[in-house]
């Protein structure tokens, strides 16, 4: 299936636990101040590849841990990444995704690739970038209103933040 990116980083560690293949797409409608990929939100921009193309150095790769969807914004295109996210399911990888929509926001939409993503996704990094709330000292997320959610533990409903279990030892 094809899909507009931006770029891919195929290890990364600053999006998400462990090395990772970082899927950044192309077009975002929030345009938060301070993003640090303005050059992804003109949906028009990047380029267009094919997902099983990213999956298969998905595949190649023995040290990938995971997939991380970022943008712009991967809600823009759900049909693409859900494909992403089930490729990478299926080479035993886990899927994050951020998104300058809340978890409630998406919930609400009335779109069946949107409801299928967000099933496929370990962690959602939800909500936009607020430059006044922008902290360095943060894990995985650029601004304190941000929430990392534990989307396997937040499937009945209830909102339930993602716990680094790194941090326990």
């Amino acid at each position: 299936m094809k899909i507009r990116l931006y770029g891919v980083v195929r290890d990364s560690i600053v999006d998400g636990p462990g090395l990772r293949t970082a899927v950044f797409v192309q077009g975002c409608s929030h345009h938060c101040p301070g993003c640090h990929n303005p050059a992804s939100h003109d949906p028009a921009a990047g380029y267009e590849t094919d997902t099983e193309d990213i999956l298969a150095a998905m595949a190649a790769n023995p040290l990938c841990t995971g997939l991380t969807l970022s943008g712009g914004e991967p809600f823009e295109q759900p049909g693409p990444c859900l494909e992403l996210a089930r490729g990478a399911r299926a080479l035993g990888k886990n899927v994050w995704a951020y998104s300058g929509y809340t978890l409630e926001e998406l919930r609400a939409m009335e779109n069946e690739d949107v409801r299928a993503l967000l099933d496929e996704l370990d962690v959602l990094v939800d909500g936009p970038f607020l430059l006044d709330r922008r902290s360095l000292d943060l894990k995985f997320r650029g601004s304190a209103n941000q929430r990392l959610i534990d989307m396997k533990k937040s499937a009945l409903g209830a909102i339930v933040l993602w716990e680094d279990p790194w941090e326990k030892l």
